[in-house]
């Protein structure tokens, strides 16, 4: 992911956590202490709602909802913008996630799932986001 993040020359923070545990983090050039309270915040999301923050996003703006006080939350603990993804351990569940900041939230999201594809030996072209 780094590499790929490198090599695309995308001004990416990324981090890997499992629970509250930091296992990667790395700051590419063009980032500022910014990205760090983005990827804090989509962190807190997808461990909250068990979901990409991505998804966290689409889904409350089709409902018309918020991530606020209206829910019991501090819109500065969260974010429904793209770019954590939960890693996710089949029978245990949600351990973890991987989360970048630094480009639009849409193609955040979208580095996300095509890192994690290639890691996994999968396509990415089908996990791919349609056009808009």
């Amino acid at each position: 992911m780094h590499k790929a993040a490198v090599d695309g020359g995308h001004p990416f923070l990324i981090e890997i956590r499992l629970g509250d545990r930091q296992l990667f983090v790395s700051a590419l050039e063009g980032t500022s202490p910014d990205n760090c309270e983005w990827v804090r915040r989509k962190f807190n999301t997808v461990m909250r709602f068990q979901k990409s923050s991505y998804r966290m996003g689409r889904e409350t703006d089709l409902r018309g909802t918020k991530v606020d006080s209206s829910r019991g939350l501090d819109a500065m603990d969260y974010a429904k913008e793209g770019g954590g993804f939960p890693i996710h351990v089949v029978g245990t569940g949600i351990v973890g996630a991987v989360i970048v900041s630094g480009i639009p939230q849409r193609e955040d999201h979208g580095f996300v799932v095509e890192q994690l594809a290639v890691f996994l030996g999968k396509a990415p072209a089908p996990l791919k986001l349609p056009a808009e």
